[in-house]
This record gives C-alpha cells, structure tokens and sequence, in this order.
C-alpha cells in the first residue's frame, strides 16, 4: 500500500501529526524506533508553559528573548487547543491551567523579570507582575521575604502519560498505520515521493515528517539534511501523594525548577537538572538533591515530604531554544515537527499546522519564522 504522509516517531508530535493527517482523510503511517510514547513525551514533568524561560533569557539577553518570543503565539494557540483536547479525544488528560508563578530570587531578577514581562505582553501573552504583598498574600506557601514574580493565567500542567497514546488511539480509530520497533534505516527519493526502510519494511510515502525528537539529527541525515538539534539527558522526581498545597506552575530565576502539585496530590519536581549518560540517562543522586534543595528553598512545607520515583529522559534541544518547523527547502515533501524543550506544550498547535503543510492545506498558525 502506498501513503500519503509518514511520520517518523512515536512522541506527542508524531501521534499528534497522525490524528490531525489522518483526521483529514490522510492515509498515514506512523514509524516508532521503539514504542510510543517512552522518549521526551512521556518522561517530562507534564508542565504546559506560556512564559520565556529564564536561565537562557539570563545568558542570551533581552535580543534572544524578543527573537525567541516570536513561539509565544504559539503557545498561546496550543494552550487553547488542549483546553479542549479531552473532550475532542475522548479521554482524561489531567489537564488543568491555574496558572503559573516565576518567582524572582532577588530585587536584580525582579527587575529582569519586569524587562521580560514586556517582551512577553508585545506578543499578546498576559503576565501579572507580583510585588512581596501579592506573594504573601496569594502565595503563603512560599517561603517569606522574595521580591515578587511574574504570573500569567493560562500556564498549568497535563499527564504526559496520557496524551501521546489517546493521540495515537484516535488516529488509528481514523486509519492511520503504526509499525511499532521499526527504526528507519533509509529515505529514498522515488518517483511521486520516498521509499521509507523500518524495521525491515519498505514503505512507499508521498511526504515525510520527521518528529523524531532527540533522534531527529539522525533521521534528518538520511536524506542529506543537517539539523542543528541536540540531545540532553535531564531528569525528574514526583513526590508521596499530600493535601493541597500548590495551586499552580512554580518557577524560580536564581536556580531552574519546575514545581507543580498533580490532582492525585504527588508534587513533580523538574526544571531541567541534568541526568547522567550510562548507556543511557540514569538519575544523578547530585541533582537530585540540589533540585530538592531548591523546591524546599521556595516551599518549606515540602521539608518532610517523601520522595516516589526519580527517572532520567533524553530531550531535544537547539542552541537558540528555537523550534525547526515545516518544509525543508531542499528536499521537498519532508518536514520536521521539531520543538526543543517546550514541545510538551507547543506539540498539539504544532502538529496540527504540520498536518496540514504536509497535506498542502494552510496552517491556521505561521510556521514560516521557524522553517531550517
């Protein structure tokens, strides 16, 4: 059988571009080196984010930030996508945007907080700058005595566990092929589009996508593409189930944390602390502890709370935290659904927009900024 669209990996952004290809009438096969779901999708902390991180904004400068900013609308649309993804899948996704708070760690970070914040408003997202009265009085759970922080309202968390596989689950409902343990060795060009080798199978394809995450480089050079995507081996810890206590998304400017309490009551704790490589990412006991340290710095009723689980993931990233989107110019008919760190996030808008270059439609986001 020949298709329409391959879409190479098993992540949010493959399942994603399946459902929203196949949706559309698309005979779609997905092609997952493993199984779906075990990379970046379904090892990150869950968090959905609005703001522009604050480790590189320190490094890179207010200039990146407003070049980076342009993902923001992105986001936006994303978020509003997945307010509305349960009841279009079928499913509980453990979806809930209360927000979210950068608190500042010192009256210098405040002050780029305000800088950042402007940034972020120029690009139509709402951020509520917070001074100590406001942390005191809406956030008491925090330890006293920080300057303020940044709030937006749309920010807030989902079960990474969930989405990829109701993704892929209604994809299939709509036809779409999956090859599960078939990682591509070969993209060919023939007439009317690629001849796609996995797992032994040679499939025939009128158009690829490569959603392959931190394997993307890979993938890409296959068909004679460099992409400037790197993998980073990062980890997280999620706590014993406790009472409510955190309504929202934390942040933190002087060290990186994620901070968010789950429905079921367990605090998940990330924000990017590196894991080590030994065959593959396995837990470092050292940031593990530092990423404790620094949770409890800003919650100290997190002081007696049990540690669960702790797992280490490889995730994407590109060296100006930029996503590599759509078409590339020299191979016509493969594209790359490529969103380094904040893919969680921006994969549902993304992979919709993707779907429909792919399929020759317009996009209803400009993906264009973003193109190789």
């Amino acid at each position: 059988m020949r298709y329409d669209l391959a879409i190479i990996g098993g992540g949010l952004a493959g399942t994603a571009t399946a459902y929203y290809a196949a949706r559309a009438g698309a005979r779609v096969i997905l092609l997952e080196r493993r199984d779906v779901n075990l990379g970046a999708s379904g090892s990150n902390a869950g968090s959905i984010h609005a703001q522009i991180p604050f480790d590189p904004f320190r490094h890179l400068g207010a200039d990146w930030a407003r070049h980076y900013s342009e993902v923001l609308p992105l986001f936006i649309e994303s978020i509003g996508l997945w307010a509305g993804l349960e009841d279009e899948l079928g499913g509980d996704l453990g979806f809930v945007a209360k927000g979210g708070l950068m608190v500042a760690g010192s009256e210098h970070e405040m002050e780029m907080l305000r800088e950042k914040s402007a940034i972020e408003q120029a690009q139509g997202l709402q951020i509520d700058l917070w001074d100590a009265d406001d942390l005191a009085e809406r956030a008491p759970f925090l330890t006293a005595g920080f300057p303020g922080g940044a709030f937006c309202p749309i920010e807030g968390k989902a079960d990474p566990f969930r989405i990829a596989p109701l993704f892929l689950k209604r994809a299939r409902a709509a036809g779409a092929a999956l090859r599960r343990n078939a990682p591509v060795t070969a993209i060919a060009r023939e007439p009317g589009g690629f001849a796609v080798t996995a797992g032994g199978e040679t499939v025939h394809v009128a158009r690829v996508v490569n959603a392959a995450g931190a394997h993307a480089a890979e993938v890409a050079q296959l068909v004679g593409v460099h992409v400037p995507i790197e993998a980073h081996a990062i980890q997280v810890c999620v706590t014993e189930k406790r009472p409510p206590l955190l309504p929202w998304l934390l942040y933190f400017t002087s060290e990186k944390l994620t901070l968010k309490q789950a429905i079921e009551g367990g605090f998940l704790i990330g924000g990017g602390w590196p894991a080590r490589m030994r065959g593959g990412p396995v837990v470092d006991h050292r940031s593990v502890l530092r990423n404790l340290a620094l949770a409890q710095r800003l919650v100290p009723g997190l002081g007696e709370v049990q540690i669960v689980r702790s797992w280490a993931a490889m995730v994407n990233g590109t060296p100006d935290w930029r996503p590599v989107l759509g078409e590339v110019p020299q191979v016509p008919g493969f594209f790359l659904n490529l969103f380094p760190w904040m893919g969680f996030t921006a994969g549902p808008a993304v992979s919709r927009a993707i779907a429909a270059l792919a399929l020759g439609q317009a996009p209803e986001v400009d993906l264009a900024p973003f193109s190789l």
